[in-house]
């Protein structure tokens, strides 16, 4: 609830001053997509950053080791079920309100960010 709040007081303060949102990260759950929805209202746009859990396994192998993060393949692999059990439901809930834009996101840094604006600019036109 606290999130909610937090996220609708940002976005009304700022309602005249943009052509909209972006959130990263949020929502992780179902339920929180379904009490976003209720107490804010319906994304018109969801991006979906898809590539494969070997590459999360090794992009977060790798920040593990530049943050000296203790967290070892085990975890990570626990971690990356854990992302799916979560996000497939979410996924697969704005599917089938089509608002879900999947992003391929197996390549650089660089790639990814210029197809997530490319599918921004192109939702806004």
């Amino acid at each position: 609830g606290i999130v909610i709040e937090l996220l609708k007081e940002a976005m009304v303060s700022r309602l005249g001053d943009t052509k909209g949102f972006l959130i990263d990260g949020y929502p992780q759950e179902l339920k929180d997509a379904e009490e976003f929805e209720s107490k804010i209202g319906e994304p018109k746009l969801v991006l979906c950053l898809d590539c494969s859990a070997e590459t999360m396994s090794s992009r977060l192998l790798m920040r593990n080791q530049s943050s000296q993060n203790s967290d070892n393949t085990e975890t990570t692999a626990e971690r990356i079920e854990s992302y799916y059990q979560a996000s497939n439901p979410l996924i697969a809930y704005y599917e089938s309100k089509t608002q879900l834009c999947k992003i391929d996101a197996e390549g650089t840094q660089e790639d990814v960010f210029l197809e997530i604006c490319k599918t921004i600019d192109s939702f806004l036109k």
